[in-house]
C-alpha cells in the first residue's frame, strides 16, 4: 500500500503549478509548459470533463467495480490521458473506465499525461488509444475506424499506418457495419463473435442474416457451424431450390369443360386441383357491374 500511496504522489508539485493563474499554459512554446506537457500530474477528478469523441459507450459495470476495488487498494497504476482546454480545466482523451472507476472508489484527484491539442487531434488521439484497447468489441472498433475514414478524412491505407493494422484486417472490421443493427448488437453483447459476424456478411438479405442469426442463438452454433449453414444457404439460391414446385397436371374432366366454362361467363376462370381431386374455381370481376353479371350467371 505504501508504494501504490507514493506512486499517487508523484506530480502533485505540478497540480499545483496548474492551478497557479500566472502559469496558464495553453500552448507547449508557453513558459513551464515542458515540465506539464507529457509528464504524469495529478490531477482533481471535478476538472476532468468526459471526451465527446470517446468511440466506447459500453461500460460493464461488474469490471467497473472490480476495477474500482484494485484501485482502493493499489490506486490507479496506468495515467489516464487528457487534453487542456481551459483554466484548470481538461477534457478526457483516453482512460475513462479508469475515471470512472477512481469516482467508484472515492478518489478525490488520478495521475494524468497533459497534451494540448485541439479539437480534430483530440478525435484522433481518443480514436487511435482506444482502438489499440484488447477489450473493445468488433463493433466499437469498427466504428472507431469508420470515424477516423470519415472525420479525419484519411484513406485505408493512412489509417492502416496510423493504427499498426493491415488493410485486410481494417477492412474485415469495417465490413461488419453492413450486418443487420439486430447483429451488430448481438456482438456487443457477446452473444455471437466476430467470426459469426463475418460468416453472416456473405448474405446480402437482411432478413435471411437474422434468421440464420436466431439459429446460431437458439442451437448455439460454432463459428465452423455457421460457416457451413452460410455455404448451404448460398447453394440453395445458386441452384434454385427455392423455386415454385411444378404444377399438378389438370384433369382430363376440368380441361374438356374449361373452354365452354369461360365462355359462358365471358370470363377466364383460373382452376387450381389438388392431388386428392379436390379443387378451386377462381373467377375475377373488373367491377359491380361485372360482379353482379357473373353472380346472375351463376345462379
Amino acid at each position: 500500500m505504501a508504494k501504490a500511496t507514493k506512486k499517487q504522489a508523484l506530480g502533485r508539485g505540478l497540480s499545483a503549478l496548474l492551478k497557479d493563474p500566472e502559469n496558464d499554459i495553453q500552448s507547449a512554446e508557453d513558459k513551464n509548459a515542458d515540465q506539464v506537457v507529457g509528464n504524469i500530474v495529478e490531477l482533481d477528478l471535478e476538472t476532468i470533463e468526459v471526451n465527446p469523441f470517446q468511440p466506447r459507450t459500453n461500460f460493464n459495470e461488474e469490471t467497473l467495480q472490480e476495477l474500482a476495488v484494485s484501485i482502493k487498494e493499489l490506486g490507479v497504476i496506468q495515467p489516464i490521458t487528457v487534453r487542456k482546454v481551459d483554466f484548470n480545466k481538461y477534457q478526457l482523451v483516453s482512460g475513462e473506465r479508469r475515471l470512472r472507476a477512481s469516482k467508484l472508489a472515492g478518489l478525490k484527484s488520478v495521475p494524468a499525461y497533459i497534451r494540448i491539442a485541439n479539437d480534430q487531434e483530440s478525435l484522433e488521439m481518443a480514436l487511435v488509444e482506444n482502438i489499440q484497447r484488447q477489450d473493445l468489441d468488433p463493433i466499437e472498433v469498427a466504428l472507431s475506424y469508420q470515424r477516423l475514414l470519415d472525420e479525419i478524412e484519411i484513406t485505408q491505407e493512412q489509417l492502416s499506418d496510423r493504427v499498426g493494422k493491415k488493410r485486410s484486417t481494417i477492412t474485415n472490421y469495417l465490413r461488419l457495419l453492413k450486418l443487420d443493427p439486430i447483429i451488430q448488437t448481438g456482438m456487443r453483447d457477446g452473444f455471437v463473435s466476430m467470426g459469426h459476424g463475418r460468416a453472416l456478411i456473405n448474405i446480402e438479405s437482411k432478413q435471411d442474416q437474422i434468421q440464420i442469426y436466431e439459429k446460431i442463438i437458439s442451437h448455439s452454433l460454432s463459428v465452423r457451424e455457421t460457416e457451413k449453414l452460410v455455404r448451404d444457404y448460398q447453394l440453395k439460391k445458386e441452384t434454385g431450390e427455392t423455386k415454385k414446385p411444378a404444377a399438378a397436371e389438370m384433369p382430363e374432366y376440368v380441361s374438356d369443360n374449361l373452354d365452354s366454362l369461360t365462355e359462358y361467363l365471358s370470363s377466364k376462370v383460373d382452376v387450381k386441383v389438388a392431388k386428392n381431386g379436390k379443387g378451386r374455381l377462381i373467377i375475377p370481376f373488373h367491377s359491380k357491374e361485372d360482379f353482379l353479371r357473373l353472380a346472375k350467371l351463376l345462379k
